[in-house]
């Protein structure tokens, strides 16, 4: 059953994403209603996948790549939701839908077999520390994608190339306003993410930190944020500046949600 909800949830999302590229070029706004639909109803079918998921395995599913993957893609989508469902960001569905969907992809090329879980995962922590960090990540990647937007929206007016990006990328100051809600709300949850990763750990393991590379990794991640906020809300840096430290981060995210995994050995070398 799972299967089946995440093809279907994998194919409806392309769906949204082809509508949400058209309207991008063509600016008809009824193919805008048409892709927001498409994705409400392919996060809902993922969303099914999910929880079926969650009764094949037994345990919450962010534990095997195919599972982390996936549920990061649902927690960006669901992030996007939250948002766009108080302020509208012109065109930000068309770069979310593509983040999704390629992650998707990339979870429909990973093994979907159920591995048992070894005993430090066989805990109440792992849907707590889990689902905030990937939650984090999800706020995290929307800063991610208006930094993007915001330096090419920035490039567009410099050079003043007033053509496609222009007249479909949102103003500087709103997508600024995205970055300020994004951090705002993303950087606390990270922090939760590592204090309660950091708990368990001492539950597991015997001790709060022990520097694997992972744990190395999501410092550093956490660092780059922690200087983004710090400038941004003490210091005042706006637009450009912030919009970079956004990016670098977010790559930093990747970087300690797999490429640690495959390229440096530790305690958590056993979540692929």
């Amino acid at each position: 059953m799972s299967f089946l909800l995440f093809q279907g949830s994998l194919v409806v999302y392309l769906l949204a994403t082809a509508a949400y590229l058209v309207f991008f070029l063509s600016q008809k706004n009824p193919l805008r209603r048409t892709g927001r639909t498409i994705f409400l109803a392919a996060f809902l079918l993922h969303t099914g996948n999910i929880i079926a998921r969650a009764v094949e395995t037994g345990h919450t599913p962010i534990t095997s790549h195919h599972e982390t993957v996936s549920f990061f893609a649902w927690s960006v989508g669901c992030c996007y939701l939250s948002f766009r469902w108080r302020y509208t960001v012109k065109n930000l569905g068309v770069f979310v839908s593509a983040l999704v969907l390629a992650l998707m992809v990339v979870a429909a090329l990973s093994s979907r077999a159920i591995i048992p879980l070894p005993p430090a995962l066989q805990s109440w922590w792992l849907p707590v520390h889990a689902s905030v960090i990937l939650f984090a990540d999800g706020f995290l990647a929307l800063a991610c994608i208006g930094g993007i937007m915001y330096l090419l929206q920035e490039r567009t007016i410099k050079k003043k190339r007033f053509g496609l990006f222009y007249t479909r990328l949102p103003s500087l100051e709103a997508l600024d306003k995205l970055n300020h809600h994004c951090l705002s709300i993303g950087f606390p949850l990270f922090t939760l993410g590592l204090i309660t990763g950091s708990l368990w750990a001492k539950q597991a393991w015997g001790a709060y930190w022990h520097w694997d590379p992972k744990e190395t990794w999501s410092l550093i991640t956490w660092f780059v944020y922690a200087a983004a906020v710090h400038q941004r809300f003490t210091v005042g840096w706006r637009g450009r500046r912030v919009a970079i430290l956004s990016i670098i981060g977010f790559l930093a995210v990747l970087f300690t949600l797999w490429g640690v995994s495959f390229l440096l050995e530790g305690v958590h070398s056993y979540v692929s």
